[in-house]
């Protein structure tokens, strides 16, 4: 430590501090910095006087203004939700297919049914619709239920196995491996017969497992394997498969199905937001 001196290359004066014989120079903050820091110290004060910013035990201070940014967003919502009234108002009392007739209201109700499609169903579909295993793509033509707008409709309302809505559509499909229902060497004949169809590599068409598919697929695949939306039986002659499209994969579903749900979305969200789900989703480019 030495006494305060003035650095001979710089004209400085020191602090008086010293290090290995480096020496701490005395460069006080520049003044406008200084007031800056100042006039910020004095702003935060005033902000926490005038907003709500102290924490307390069970709330905070409210501020002398009273501010709340959540009274400000349900002001903000209840501004929209009466902007909207009208188009909600008259979507309720159109029927979903009478909506794709007016240009206007099906505007509304695609942005709505977008908007809706984000918070509910991207989770299975995917942000742009398009599916993964187990879960339907929306965007092809291929639908298990029908792709009408009133079947899509339809089957958003009442969900798929839900059990929270007693008109849910539902199947089912047998184990035929699990339950005995067929030998391991007929659901081999049935999955190569099925795999053919589509071109799946590996799938053979033989007489045995024409047979084997008529006993026991047709009734809710159709005879000519194309589905059958009624019964929510899917077609087995395209390249759209929901699980696995691979002769192995058409075999794990013979001997053991896999059934997806999906929410019966009527009870949960009310008829004016399913239909305009259902628009948006007809929309897509799939719909029928």
């Amino acid at each position: 430590m030495s006494d305060k001196e003035i650095d001979d290359v710089t004209g400085t004066a020191t602090t008086g501090h010293e290090w290995d014989g480096i020496k701490e120079l005395n460069t006080p903050l520049p003044r406008w910095w200084l007031w800056t820091f100042y006039g910020c110290i004095a702003f935060a004060i005033g902000y926490s006087v005038v907003y709500p910013a102290w924490p307390l035990i069970s709330s905070a201070t409210p501020g002398v203004i009273g501010y709340s940014s959540r009274a400000e967003l349900d002001k903000d919502l209840a501004a929209a939700t009466a902007a909207q009234g009208d188009r909600i108002a008259q979507i309720a009392a159109t029927p979903v297919a009478d909506i794709l007739d007016d240009a206007e209201l099906a505007r509304f109700a695609t942005a709505g049914g977008k908007s809706l499609f984000k918070v509910y169903c991207s989770q299975c579909h995917g942000t742009g619709a398009s599916g993964s295993a187990g879960y339907p793509n929306l965007n092809d033509d291929e639908w298990i239920w029908g792709g009408t707008i009133e079947q899509i409709h339809t089957t958003l309302t009442h969900g798929v196995r839900s059990e929270a809505d007693p008109d849910t559509l539902f199947n089912m499909m047998p184990n035929f491996g699990a339950d005995e229902l067929l030998s391991p060497a007929e659901i081999d004949a049935v999955a190569k017969e099925v795999a053919s169809y589509s071109g799946i590599e590996g799938g053979t068409a033989t007489a045995e497992g024409a047979q084997l598919f008529a006993d026991n697929c047709a009734a809710c695949h159709g005879e000519n394997a194309q589905g059958m939306p009624e019964l929510g039986g899917p077609s087995l002659t395209d390249q759209i498969w929901l699980y696995q499209g691979t002769v192995d994969g058409i075999k794990a579903q013979l001997n053991q199905a896999r059934h997806g749900v999906m929410p019966a979305w009527g009870v949960r969200l009310g008829d004016s937001a399913v239909k305009q789900l259902a628009v948006y989703v007809h929309g897509l480019g799939g719909g029928q």
